[in-house]
């Protein structure tokens, strides 16, 4: 990058704010998906809003793109780097602004912890619901950009649920806030926009979110099973009694071997887990749990095993949430994909992942959110062999394909990013995607802002912006652009 526009941006943020060194910028190169890898020319480190704005005011001067980045957890490469651009990391704006319990809201920059809202507000007796397995050291940032979930989701929903407001720099440098501190604001919902825009839009610098009270009781139970499909039926069988489970889990005997090499949490040797978890008063959760043993045995299950105490309860969710990770101790590579399916089709869409998976020669362990059907399937491979690489991608983008098939998704939480993008048009129609991109160009006319995402046919080289094409209403003279 030209010298001068490097000591403008060292201006900014200064020496420690800055990364320039061809070895250190190898540290950016990728996010959690290492499939990918692009290195940055520029990495800035900006501490607070206006420094934000400042080098956002710079890239639009000089027609820069940009990538903002959190602690690089995400899966879908929604944070690899632009040939040509830099790399905005916000974890230096790590701090929590305000904490307001008696309206239950709490404001935070971009780079605090999903796990540190949690232990701010817990001894007030509140949670932060949103729990990525990565929730200890992912960002809020990051999940409002991928409006994560996790293994609570299906009773408490996933991080656009709980974001009230933000605060956020535009691709030309201006701020704007969307939202506010109360719900339901009157006109657009534009923070409902924003989140899940994988960066396309803009940069989150304050994001105000909403916290619930803790429940009085939470039990974890586990179901051993013989097949994935007899733990699936018993997932539709546990909803269909009319239970509001806060998670239900599954794990496969591949996943559950490399947890268990890894973490050690004692499960039972069974070829398929089903974690259910039920919270709420006591009385209500001890009634409710009287239920749900009977309910898996319907379904096959032989062993039913209730964590006594917290301690054996965390035991179990140390496992569930190391499960992605535990997966190198049985494979040197692996894809982890993140398709959803209707839940009814669990069983029969698990059983054509295992037919696919016979068909192409290679093993894929299962892990995934059953109450809402947001599977998976990790397609383990080594990039050793000649080829077993590019099988990996195929049997993983079959897996996507039964999922569209099946009336379901390709993504439900882990984004489009770099990685299905060409993906887009197996879901979406042509129309559908030109409405897409008319409204990131409201946002960002001139594609900076992460503009080699989510979309198909997008690549770094800067196209100028989107023609604005007036709307009807706006030609009829019944409103009017601001």
């Amino acid at each position: 990058m030209d010298t001068r526009l490097v000591n403008e941006f060292r201006s900014i943020v200064g020496d420690a704010g800055l990364v320039a060194g061809a070895e250190q910028l190898r540290t950016y190169e990728c996010d959690g998906l290492t499939l990918f890898r692009v290195a940055p020319d520029l990495v800035l480190l900006p501490s607070s809003a206006q420094e934000t704005q400042a080098i956002v005011k710079i890239c639009h001067r000089e027609r820069i793109p940009f990538v903002a980045r959190g602690s690089g957890t995400g899966l879908s490469g929604g944070a690899l780097p632009i040939k040509g651009g830099v790399v905005i990391s916000l974890t230096r704006m790590n701090r929590i602004l305000e904490i307001d319990v008696p309206n239950a809201r709490v404001v935070v920059e971009p780079g605090v912890t999903n796990a540190a809202i949690t232990a701010a507000v817990s001894a007030h007796g509140y949670f932060y619901a949103p729990d990525p397995a990565s929730q200890v050291v992912c960002t809020v940032g990051g999940n409002v950009a991928e409006n994560s979930g996790g293994v609570h989701c299906f009773k408490y929903g996933v991080t656009t649920t709980y974001i009230m407001g933000l605060e956020v720099v535009l691709s030309d440098g201006s701020l704007v806030r969307l939202g506010g501190k109360n719900m339901d604001r009157p006109g657009y919902d534009a923070v409902g926009a924003f989140v899940g825009s994988e960066g396309n839009f803009g940069i989150a610098t304050k994001i105000t979110l909403r916290i619930i009270k803790k429940p009085e009781t939470t039990q974890t139970l586990m179901a051993a099973f013989n097949s994935i499909s007899e733990a699936g039926s018993a997932v539709s069988s546990v909803i269909a009694s009319g239970m509001l489970p806060a998670g239900l889990e599954i794990m496969d005997r591949l996943a559950l071997q490399a947890v268990e090499a890894a973490v050690h949490p004692n499960y039972p040797n069974c070829q398929a887990l089903l974690l259910v978890e039920l919270d709420g008063s006591t009385r209500e959760v001890e009634l409710l749990m009287e239920k749900v043993g009977p309910i898996c045995k319907s379904c096959g299950a032989w062993e039913i095993r209730l964590a006594k105490t917290e301690a054996e309860r965390m035991a179990v969710w140390k496992g569930r949430k190391a499960a992605f990770a535990s997966v190198g101790r049985i494979s040197p590579n692996y894809l982890v994909q993140d398709g959803v399916i209707p839940r009814t089709a669990l069983p029969r869409v698990l059983g054509e992942v295992e037919r696919l998976s016979t068909e192409a020669g290679m093993r894929v362990a299962n892990v995934f959110h059953a109450g809402d059907g947001n599977l998976h399937p990790l397609v383990l491979y080594d990039r050793r062999i000649e080829g077993q690489e590019q099988r990996a991608m195929t049997l993983a983008e079959d897996i996507l394909r039964l999922c569209v098939e099946a009336g379901g998704s390709i993504t439900g939480e882990h984004g489009i990013g770099e990685e299905k993008k060409h993906f887009m048009p197996v879901m979406f129609s042509e129309a559908d995607l030109n409405a897409m991109q008319r409204l990131r160009s409201a946002f960002d006319p001139y594609q900076l802002c992460n503009p080699t995402k989510m979309f198909p046919g997008t690549d770094a080289t800067f196209q100028g912006p989107i023609a604005y094409e007036p709307h009807p209403i706006e030609k009829a003279g019944l409103a009017q652009r601001y």
